[in-house]
């Protein structure tokens, strides 16, 4: 899990804006590439990680890489955001990318509506790599559009639930719960209130508390966000409204929205130290498997538990289940060395010792079928979690979309307004928030 993750409204704003200048890219899907993958060549890979330890391991990544590939040597360049990213890819030139990966799954419709990103399918086929083969169906859909394989996984992430053990058993605690009604009764029971703000809160349910954005919650009720058609699906499907009911109700019931904002702006960094899970300041918490080695390296003062998410009420059967996204890698539409860039596309994507080997290295979920059951992957109780979550068969993503993560902002933004009780009429609202949706899918198109 890299420090600088988009994540939350920051990061869907980031794509919104990254979908604006992606529409100026041009490219071809069609694998047009010419040059000679056996010759000497240097390839230039562009990459977000910026933590020392996660640059480290890229590079020794590539460094197996080209020790099986003699005559591809890789120019490595990290902390690429993707403004930076898409500003080489439109500019093309001796300086810009063969190679892109990006923590942004919601910008790959975009990528392969506007040809950025080259279909790999062509060179999957050659090289006889069968995608559903090699990869669980919720990456294929956040790495794929409308037919086009425009990119891959490059490790996974899965979310799940932290808990605070040592504050269950105080609390006489003695299962997680499992589904969200059991779940609001152990927020309030772990909940200790001070004055006008709280000792310990059992859970920040706000949408502004990190990674409990509405794509995140909705997850555990199986949703559609969109019909056969391709319309918004989001006032049909129960799941937003249940969802959406589910987290107000939460809200109320642990104090109020305003009560609960102020607690939140207490809160330190997400990704640093202080993060208000690790200073016990909230006793649970949704969040990605990459949580698990920060809040260790942070020396929090509790045992930790991981479990999945709870599930509806009425999915009790399909507890497990979680959100999945992860870290996506592509070939430069600009690119004059797409078959030597396929190359190590290919090594990293789906060599199951170089995933598992870079998946450990940064502890994050491996993302091929192969490498969740490699016996060389490194997993404790508490990560053993997520990577069941992983193999879920009703685990599930936002699927990727012409207009990037702009469908889950409008959503989003509905939410906001919701839990403030600045909407009052949740069927209007989200019958709203379709026909928007509907709009700017239009107009991206």
């Amino acid at each position: 899990m890299p420090e600088a993750r988009r994540t939350g409204v920051v990061a869907l704003a980031a794509t919104a804006a990254l979908s604006l200048l992606a529409t100026a890219c041009t490219g071809s899907s069609e694998n047009s590439a010419d040059d000679d993958p056996n010759a000497n060549t240097t390839i230039t890979f562009w990459h977000g990680w910026n933590a020392p330890s996660e640059v480290k391991a890229i590079k020794d990544n590539v460094a197996r890489f080209e020790a099986a590939h003699k005559n591809i040597k890789v120019k490595v360049v990290g902390n690429m955001t993707d403004a930076k990213i898409n500003q080489g890819l439109r500019a093309g030139g001796s300086n810009s990318p063969d190679v892109v990966s990006s923590f942004s799954t919601d910008s790959v419709g975009k990528f392969c509506a506007s040809g950025a990103f080259v279909d790999l399918g062509p060179f999957l086929k050659k090289a006889d790599v069968d995608p559903a083969k090699v990869f669980h169906k919720p990456l294929l859909d956040y790495t794929r559009f409308e037919g086009n394989q425009c990119s891959l996984p490059l490790l996974n992430d899965a979310y799940g639930l932290y808990y605070n053990k040592d504050a269950f058993a105080k609390a006489g605690i003695t299962e997680v719960p499992k589904t969200w009604s059991e779940f609001a009764e152990v927020a309030e029971k772990l909940t200790k209130e001070k004055g006008d703000s709280y000792e310990r809160l059992g859970f920040m349910p706000n949408y502004h508390g990190y990674e409990t954005t509405p794509g995140h919650y909705v997850s555990q009720w199986g949703p559609t966000y969109f019909d056969a058609d391709g319309k918004s699906n989001i006032a049909k499907d129960p799941a937003f409204a249940n969802m959406m009911t589910y987290q107000k109700g939460l809200v109320d019931k642990l104090g109020g929205f305003a009560k609960l904002e102020k607690y939140r702006n207490t809160f330190g960094d997400e990704f640093g130290a202080k993060h208000p899970f690790h200073t016990g300041q909230v006793a649970m918490q949704l969040d990605g498997e990459w949580r698990l080695q920060m809040a260790k390296d942070a020396g929090v003062k509790f045992e930790i538990g991981t479990a999945p998410l709870p599930v509806a009420d009425d999915q009790k059967a399909d507890h497990g289940k979680g959100y999945l996204s992860g870290t996506i890698m592509g070939i430069a539409a600009t690119s004059k060395k797409q078959n030597a860039a396929w190359e190590l596309v290919k090594y990293m994507t789906t060599d199951t010792e170089a995933v598992v080997a870079f998946a450990n290295d940064i502890h994050n979920v491996p993302s091929t079928i192969a490498a969740l059951e490699s016996p060389k992957l490194k997993i404790d109780p508490a990560f053993k979690t997520f990577i069941d979550i992983a193999k879920h068969p009703k685990s599930n993503t936002t699927p990727a979309h012409v207009d990037g993560g702009t469908y889950q902002i409008t959503l989003q933004d509905l939410g906001y307004r919701y839990e403030a009780g600045k909407v009052k009429d949740l069927k209007a609202g989200l019958e709203e928030t379709a026909k928007q949706i509907d709009t700017d899918i239009a107009k991206a198109k």
